[in-house]
């Protein structure tokens, strides 16, 4: 009896420590390599959150109105392994995104690039699925 409790137990704890990983997603799974986007904005806030960050733009319409967009970037570890941090770009930071739109259309893109008034670039990502992303840590010299 108290064996099977056991077992039972680590089964259950091997199940809850698999469904993280189910629960990330692919690029492609969510994301549309055919649809590229360059947007221009204002950055007004940064979610660090894993097993992505978040990104908030606020970019602005022809018309005048203003359309959030939310930008996926890399892991909070990821970034600052490629030298993003919270204190890199600050809010009300105007910035050029390239970036990957969703599949569903929404004002919602992963990020491969912020560029910056001076032109420096930040790598928003280093994955392999990325077009032109950061080469993985692991590569660099």
């Amino acid at each position: 009896m108290r064996t099977k409790l056991i077992v039972t137990l680590l089964g259950v704890g091997l199940l809850l420590a698999v469904v993280p990983a189910w629960a990330h997603h692919a690029f492609s799974s969510e994301f549309d390599i055919n649809k590229p986007l360059t947007l221009k904005g204002t950055f007004s806030k940064w979610e660090m959150i894993n097993p992505h960050s978040w990104f908030h733009i606020d970019v602005k319409n022809p018309d005048g109105t203003v359309t959030e967009w939310l930008i996926e970037g890399g892991s909070p570890n990821t970034l600052i392994r490629l030298g993003v941090t919270k204190y890199t770009v600050k809010v009300g930071t105007e910035l050029t995104i390239e970036a990957y739109q969703a599949k569903e259309g929404t004002n919602k893109a992963v990020g491969r690039n912020f560029i910056l008034a001076d032109g420096s670039r930040l790598f928003l990502s280093e994955s392999s699925a990325l077009p032109a992303a950061a080469p993985a840590a692991t590569e660099k010299k």
